[in-house]
């Protein structure tokens, strides 16, 4: 899987969490992942996944803008997390055989 396919599933996973802004979701990603994005990597994703329909901005008072995600992102995500599992189970059965 490509470095910006990991952020695209890293930033949905973290805003399946609840609303946040860019630096809240470096951090939470950090805390849940061990990955830290870059703001490139991040803002890159953050406007490929808002173009897709995946998230959405929030309204906001002050400069950071939240995003969340939306019904068609959370569908995605399951849809990403069920072949995850798939490659997961088929990597641990060879691995045994190994």
């Amino acid at each position: 899987m490509a470095l910006r396919d990991d952020a695209n599933l890293l930033i949905l996973t973290s805003l399946a969490g609840g609303p946040r802004h860019g630096y809240a979701m470096i951090e939470d990603i950090v805390a849940f992942s061990g990955v830290r994005l870059g703001p490139g990597t991040l803002y890159g994703a953050i406007s490929r996944l808002e173009r897709g329909g995946l998230i959405e901005p929030l309204a906001s008072d002050d400069r950071r803008r939240p995003y969340q995600i939306t019904s068609r992102g959370r569908r995605h995500l399951q849809a990403e997390i069920g072949g995850m599992k798939g490659l997961v189970a088929a990597g641990q059965r060879r691995l045994k055989k190994a």
